[in-house]
């Protein structure tokens, strides 16, 4: 099986803390940072090792779901770590990393 491994970065014009306080409220991803309908969160409540969250979205008109699974969170280095199920068998881990430039920006790595 061949792997792909993607990395984006961006300096954002927003305080750590701020970035930071979205990823740890998985209720408000589908508000902020994704294209997909949240169905459940299991158990809910801020972002943990060992939740779940189910979800669903459209692509090309089909409806298709997604299932995350946070497997770390280490508020010290503002990273979060979860593996995404897509559909057809597609698995996708990913870890994003939020790193203070300044009072107001941070720097945003995903991959």
């Amino acid at each position: 099986m061949a792997a792909i491994s993607t990395c984006p970065a961006a300096n954002v014009a927003v305080p750590v803390e701020d970035v930071w306080a979205l990823l740890m409220h998985p209720a408000r991803y589908d508000d902020k940072w994704w294209d997909i309908h949240i169905e459940q969160i299991v158990p809910e409540g801020s972002a943990t090792a060992g939740q779940v969250i189910k979800a669903s979205g459209r692509a090309m008109g089909i409806r298709a779901r997604v299932n995350l699974a946070i497997e770390a969170v280490d508020p010290d280095k503002h990273q979060i770590r979860f593996t995404v199920h897509f559909p057809f068998g597609i698995v996708s881990d990913n870890t994003i990393t939020c790193t203070p430039i300044d009072e107001q920006t941070c720097y945003v790595q995903y991959g």
